[in-house]
């Protein structure tokens, strides 16, 4: 008797089946759609895994995959770490040649607040409420690291919308871009850019990030490690700690991330009315990031002879650079000429850094 109560197959229930389903769909969809494959794979296993019974993996002290989340997701290592890796990978030039487009960035993180304020109505808490609105900015390590502190229990149903949204960019988008401009104003040719000197790249991660935590502390974890794996990047004397971050590093703390994560969401956190309301929450801050960004750069142009084309706004998300690459391809199908990879950029950096200021600005009012 003693054998037969410890197997997993009879301690099943119909809510664990539902997980499996949701787990396997995530894995079919990062292999054979490739939609975020590096965070979908391992988050769909860790939702598999956190649904079988009787494994312990998860039991707080004890089990394995409850101290990869303890130690790397509670105590707030992972998502700073995944940072490092992004700044070893990113390349300042775009945002620095064309100062102007960071307002485009700011103005994308207008769905954050527009939901966070949205989901506080419909019901939800102060903190879940903010973890809720950064989906918003299509930022899966920021969503991760602000919903770990502030609303836990809804960790796994942000971190998923969070990622789901950033791999259907080029679903999402392209509608609302043509929906809010015209031909004419998707043809807009940008002015090329000045530019961008060396000593410029290797001074601005020092100042960006002494200026940003001076103004909102609470986004030091993450923008200080941003920073720093630009640092690496741009100095140009210290390859070895560039790769190891854009590569190995990256690649570990990705695995780590995204098993934890799934592994959060168990059959009764994640089954409720409330979580499928995250989703949509989630889907309408993106939307709106998305809008808002379009529509300051028509206003813009309002006010300059020096045209923005309007779709470079929509990458003022944090999804890079898929957000870049949809703007570019959306403006391409209106004129095969017309090349606004690089410009997309430059909105695209500054969304990325706005998030983690968002982010920051709600740690400080609410934790």
């Amino acid at each position: 008797m003693a054998f037969l109560d410890q197997l997993g197959v009879l301690a099943v229930t119909p809510g664990m089946v539902v997980m499996w389903a949701i787990g396997l769909t995530l894995i079919h969809l990062a292999i054979h759609r490739q939609y975020e494959p590096l965070l979908l794979l391992p988050i769909g296993f860790g939702i598999l895994i956190a649904n079988l019974p009787l494994t312990g993996l998860m039991t707080p002290g004890e089990g394995l995959i409850w101290r990869f989340y303890h130690y790397g997701i509670e105590w707030e290592v992972i998502p700073p770490l995944i940072f490092l890796g992004l700044g070893a990978h990113t390349d300042f030039g775009p945002l620095l040649s064309q100062p102007r487009l960071i307002f485009l960035g700011a103005a994308a993180q207008g769905g954050v607040y527009v939901t966070f304020f949205a989901a506080h109505a419909a019901g939800f808490t102060l903190e879940e409420a903010a973890a809720i609105g950064i989906i918003g900015g299509a930022d899966g390590p920021t969503t991760i690291f602000l919903a770990s502190q502030l609303a836990p229990e809804l960790l796994g149903a942000c971190a998923v919308a969070a990622y789901s949204y950033m791999a259907l960019v080029p679903i999402i988008q392209p509608p609302i871009m043509r929906l809010l401009t015209t031909e004419g104003e998707r043809k807009i040719r940008m002015r090329k850019a000045r530019k961008v000197t060396a000593r410029e790249k290797l001074v601005f991660p020092i100042a960006a990030a002494m200026g940003i935590v001076l103004l909102v502390p609470a986004s030091a974890p993450l923008i200080a490690m941003f920073m720093l794996g630009n640092l690496f990047r741009e100095s140009k004397v210290v390859e070895r700690l560039t790769d190891t971050a854009q590569n190995a590093l990256m690649n570990i703390v990705t695995i780590l991330l995204g098993v934890s994560v799934g592994a959060t969401m168990d059959a009764p956190t994640f089954l409720r009315a409330d979580v499928l309301f995250i989703f949509a929450l989630g889907l309408a801050a993106f939307a709106l990031g998305t809008a808002s960004g379009v529509l300051l750069a028509k206003a813009m142009n309002l006010f300059t002879k020096d045209k923005i084309n309007p779709l470079v706004g929509a990458a003022g998300v944090s999804a890079v650079p898929m957000a870049a690459r949809v703007a570019h391809r959306v403006g391409a199908e209106a004129d095969r000429k017309n090349y606004l990879l690089m410009f997309a950029m430059g909105p695209n950096l500054a969304g990325v850094i706005g998030t983690v200021i968002a982010a920051g600005i709600f740690l400080t009012m609410l934790r």
